[in-house]
Order: structure tokens, then C-alpha cells, then sequence
């Protein structure tokens, strides 16, 4: 038995560890690519002219082919607010009182009257706000080739630093009309952008919850 509960307590670690999983981003897999083997045809190549190395002479050079990398300048500022106010106020009055009536004394109905009074006040607010804000430059490898030119780009950046690494992934779909002087572009320029910027090492760990307060956070109703 004492065999058995020491097997069995590792596993019950690991999985309390897994019942609150780190947010993953989508990024495109693989973040490296290389450009595939083609059979050149025979080309008689002149003393200044090659064939392999051909690039259009009176053209910046710009990714255009699988291999080839790309400079992406992330700029990404998102901002959002929105702002609700509700006030309803409703207030009414109601008097009635009877002066008369056949064969009662008069004096009898001085305290017949009645009054009613109502009110109704309401007042809310609400606002909510969001605010991101990313900068930073990777370069990025073209993985593949679209059928209408667009270019599927994914890179990876990785910085360490004694006992911390810094992890940078990028990926998303390049219009190469959108591509500046100087191979760049701007992340607002490219679609399907994936983002991913992580730390790994003591510092990472540090800024995590330990898998005993996950345990709480996922049980308890509140």
C-alpha cells in the first residue's frame, strides 16, 4: 500500500497542475522553414550571370520565396471603453375625500378622505475599459506560398538571460504589396496575426500560481 500511494502521489500532482492550463496562442507551426530542393534546369551561366542567385536587378530585395525572411515591426495598440448611464425617477399622488351623502350627516364625513403617495427612483453606472499596447521587431520566415502570392510568415526569438529566457513567437499572412522598401512590414499590415510573448525560468515561475491555489481557485463556488 505505501508503494502504491507513492506512485499514485505524482500523478495526483500533475494532474492538480493541469486544472488551470496556460492561456495558449495559435501561433502557425513550424516558426523555420527551408526552401525545398529543385532541380534547376541546365542554364549556361556566364562569367557575371547565375542562374541560382538571380535577383531582378532594379529591385529592393523582398521575401517572395519559402526560405526567405521578412522584418515585421509589431505595433499593436488596442483600445477600448464604453460607457452606460441609466436614470429613471417616477413619482405620483392620489387624494379622494367624500363630501356628501344621502341620509348621513355631513359632519359625520369631515375624516372621509383618503391619500396615497408613490415614488420611484433609479439611478446606474457603468463603464468598462481595455487597453493593449505591444511594440517590438522580429524577423520572420516565409513557410509557405500561397496560391494568390500572399505569404505565410512565422519566427521565433528566443533571449536568455542567467536563469530567465525570454520567448518571442510570430506568425501570420503577408500581402506582398504591403511589404516596405527595406524588406519590412508593419504587423497592422498582415492578417491572422498571432502573438506570443513569454518568460520561462525563475521569474516566469515566480509570477505563477502554485498548483495548491489552482486546486482552490477551480473548487471552491466563489
Amino acid at each position: 500500500m505505501k508503494r502504491l500511494a507513492l506512485l499514485a502521489a505524482p500523478a495526483l500532482l500533475a494532474g492538480c497542475s493541469t486544472l488551470y492550463p496556460l492561456p495558449k496562442v495559435d501561433v502557425a507551426e513550424p516558426t523555420r522553414a527551408r526552401p525545398e530542393a529543385i532541380a534547376a534546369p541546365s542554364v549556361n551561366n556566364g562569367s557575371i550571370f547565375q542562374s541560382g542567385q538571380y535577383r531582378p536587378l532594379f529591385e529592393d530585395y523582398r521575401a517572395r520565396l519559402v526560405g526567405d525572411t521578412l522584418t515585421v515591426q509589431i505595433v499593436e495598440k488596442v483600445s477600448a471603453s464604453q460607457k452606460s448611464t441609466s436614470t429613471i425617477d417616477k413619482s405620483g399622488s392620489v387624494a379622494a375625500g367624500v363630501s356628501a351623502l344621502p341620509l348621513v350627516n355631513p359632519n359625520a364625513l369631515l375624516r372621509s378622505s383618503a391619500a396615497g403617495n408613490s415614488a420611484n427612483t433609479f439611478a446606474g453606472k457603468g463603464s468598462t475599459e481595455n487597453t493593449n499596447d505591444f511594440s517590438g521587431i522580429i524577423t520572420a520566415t516565409v513557410t509557405e506560398v500561397l496560391s494568390n502570392g500572399h505569404l505565410v510568415v512565422a519566427g521565433e526569438k528566443q533571449i536568455g538571460v542567467n536563469q530567465n529566457v525570454d520567448v518571442l513567437r510570430f506568425s501570420g499572412q503577408v500581402d506582398p504589396r504591403a511589404i516596405q522598401p527595406g524588406n519590412s512590414v508593419a504587423s497592422a499590415q498582415i492578417a491572422n496575426v498571432r502573438i506570443e510573448h513569454r518568460g520561462r525560468g525563475a521569474q516566469a515561475d515566480a509570477n505563477g500560481i502554485g498548483w495548491l491555489g489552482r486546486f482552490f481557485l477551480n473548487v471552491l463556488p466563489i
